[in-house]
């Protein structure tokens, strides 16, 4: 029988289905493969060989966590009240309940879409065992885990830290699962891999996952939930979308969020986000992790904030009836009260009482303090022109740093897109912006607030010889002028921060005199090379207040004792305020004993037996409040 060769194509098809969440589409790769067979006349026979394709990582649907009804069951079958619970063992019912998060955003925060506006999953077992068993999960007669038709088993890793307070909550979530007929193994690892640059959480080396981020006044979010913030190894692993999730809707809507400066736009798309976040449940949102504070039963006017990092922001308020003197015990002493140079929190704290914050921050939204009002769009204070600029001009790139325009550089033009400069001149936006401050600010020698004041904390903060953290600020700033008790701030062009209406700059008193021993005794502050601030007494131990209190002796190891300021704007209802320096090991003593008053989140650590107890036998008042710190659990949506 004659025989012939002919060449047959064998065709291998490779489909990847991308999620739900992402626009159902099939991403089609053929691959022909040509190879010479032997065929008979009168019978022929194709022979198609299996050719294996290089298929990028993280493009295969994870085969549990990629169903919808999974995610929406394990929501359902989480009780995150006894999860708050298990971390926090002496909270009360009460305060748990505070603590519980629903979107991606604290329930106090200005941008938060509202409970009727999300979907919810309250904790409902029977509701999650539905799910599963519609997604074809079942639970075999005497069986504890569920399983698919063909055996698959319902069981899934889950990492977190070793931190105890992590593993206490977590053994109960897996309990709960465990309800639910869902099988956890779970995997406390060494927080140096799970957040590592090249291992852990970067390189989406899980399963499901749970740490936590911290909440901002400014919600930000672009690198958290936008597609292209997903790390990858074609991206070098850039992004912290771990999950995987890409909505189209909301990567839209967070992009939107974070290019606009008009805060009612804001609050609209940062509202879709949360609600196709609630929709897909990328991730189960569980509790804010709490800020604890202790004081005596008698103490009024104390009133610690969500939002407000320094709960000393109304000092001024406090009192004891009878008593001229508040002390707070610090478990840790400030270094220096320049704070330029200074960021710990209890050198904060402590600058705090003599002024020097130009704003508040409770529950998350602003409120002016020194300044008269915020520098915003709205009230016309804050111009954000179109300007063109060209080669050789200081912009903002798409980065975020301040370059030289040459070309090549990627711009964020006036439409918001980015673009690469060619050399052509490009519009850009620039904002221009003016900060007033109150008319009543005076010094503790009763001087007012003056010009001279404004120009050289803008000079002080600005040299690179003072010794301050970070330059980053001035370097944006491409002028500033001064007119009396308000400054005008043209930031470079491509600079859109969010919090552009807060000022940037503080004052400092220029005509102080320098009463210390050294080469600029009889001079006054303008007189000191910024190089020497940080060691000058009047600036790191002894500063002038323009605030509620003036600081009058710092014993090094002991105290720190301040006194009302009576220039100050408000009145001040206790005459006398003391820092006393504790040891960790014997603050709650100090407390229950008198010694001290009033012990801060910077000291406690949470709730113990003994300040409960000591609650309920009226000496004390426990203040649980939720803080800026959200725990949650990730789901990686898709396999390597």
């Amino acid at each position: 029988m004659k025989q012939k060769s002919m060449l047959v194509l064998a065709l291998v098809v490779i489909a990847s289905l991308v999620l739900a969440a992402c626009q159902p589409q099939t991403i089609v790769k053929t691959v022909e493969v040509t190879k010479e067979v032997k065929v008979v006349e009168t019978q022929v026979v194709e022979k198609t060989q299996v050719v294996e394709v290089e298929r990028k990582a993280f493009t295969t649907p994870h085969p549990i966590l990629s169903d919808l009804k999974v995610r929406q069951a394990m929501y359902h079958c989480t009780n995150k009240l006894d999860l708050v619970k298990a971390g926090y063992p002496l909270i009360s019912d009460e305060d748990a309940a505070k603590l519980i998060m629903d979107t991606f955003i604290p329930k106090d925060h200005w941008a938060y879409a509202g409970e009727g506006a999300v979907q919810q999953y309250p904790f409902d077992p029977e509701k999650g065992k539905a799910l599963l068993e519609e997604a074809g999960w079942k639970l075999p007669e005497g069986a504890n885990v569920r399983q698919k038709d063909d055996g698959t088993v319902l069981a899934l890793k889950f990492y977190t830290t070793t931190a105890a307070f992590r593993q206490a909550w977590a053994a109960v979530w897996e309990k709960q699962m465990a309800a639910c007929g869902i099988q956890i193994l779970r995997n406390h690892v060494p927080a140096s891999w799970w957040f590592g640059d090249t291992t852990g959480l970067q390189v989406r080396d899980f399963e499901i996952g749970a740490f936590a981020w911290v909440g901002q006044a400014d919600p930000g979010g672009q690198t958290l939930w936008a597609c292209d913030q997903i790390p990858l190894p074609e991206n070098n692993w850039q992004g912290q979308n771990y999950m995987g999730w890409c909505n189209p809707k909301a990567d839209e809507a967070i992009k939107k969020a974070n290019n606009t400066l008009i805060k009612e736009e804001r609050i609209k798309w940062y509202k879709v986000v949360q609600e196709e976040y609630a929709k897909d449940v990328p991730a189960i949102p569980l509790f804010n992790r709490t800020e604890t504070f202790s004081a005596v039963s008698t103490l009024q006017g104390f009133a610690p904030t969500p939002g407000e990092e320094y709960y000393t922001y109304n000092v001024y308020d406090w009192e004891r009836p009878g008593k001229d003197t508040i002390v707070i015990g610090f478990t840790q002493e400030p270094a220096s009260l320049f704070t330029l140079v200074e960021s710990a929190m209890v050198a904060n704290l402590a600058a705090g009482l003599m002024g020097f914050r130009s704003y508040t921050s409770l529950n998350y939204d602003f409120q002016p303090e020194t300044m008269k009002q915020l520098s915003t769009i709205e009230n016309g204070l804050a111009q954000n022109n179109d300007v063109e600029v060209k080669e050789g001009d200081m912009v903002l790139d798409a980065a975020g740093n301040p370059v030289k325009l040459e070309k090549g550089v990627k711009v964020i033009n006036a439409n918001g897109e980015e673009v690469e400069f060619d050399g052509n001149p490009v519009k850009m936006k620039q904002l221009v912006v003016k900060y007033e401050f109150r008319d009543d600010l005076k010094w503790q020698d009763g001087s007012p607030v003056s010009q001279a004041d404004f120009e050289l904390g803008y000079k002080i903060a600005c040299d690179r010889e003072s010794g301050a953290t970070t330059f980053i600020t001035c370097d944006k700033t491409q002028a500033i002028e001064f007119n009396g008790l308000s400054y005008t701030v043209t930031w470079l062009p491509g600079v859109q921060d969010p919090l552009y209406f807060l000022a940037p700059y503080g004052f400092y008193p220029s005509n102080q005199p320098i009463e210390s021993e050294g080469p600029y005794k009889g001079k006054t502050l303008k007189d000191v090379p910024a190089k020497d601030w940080a060691t000058l007494p009047e600036v790191a131990e002894k500063p002038w207040s323009y605030g509620p209190y003036v600081i009058k002796e710092w014993v090094k190891g002991e105290k720190m004792v301040f006194e009302a300021n009576p220039y100050y704007y408000r009145p001040v209802k206790t005459k006398n305020l003391v820092i006393a320096f504790v040891t960790p090991e014997n603050a709650e003593a100090q407390l229950l004993t008198g010694a001290v008053d009033l012990l801060g989140s910077e000291t406690l650590a949470g709730l113990t037996e003994q300040l409960v107890n000591a609650e309920k036998e009226g000496k004390v008042k426990n203040y649980v409040i939720a803080g800026a710190t959200w725990e949650h659990i990730d789901f990686n949506l898709w396999v390597k």
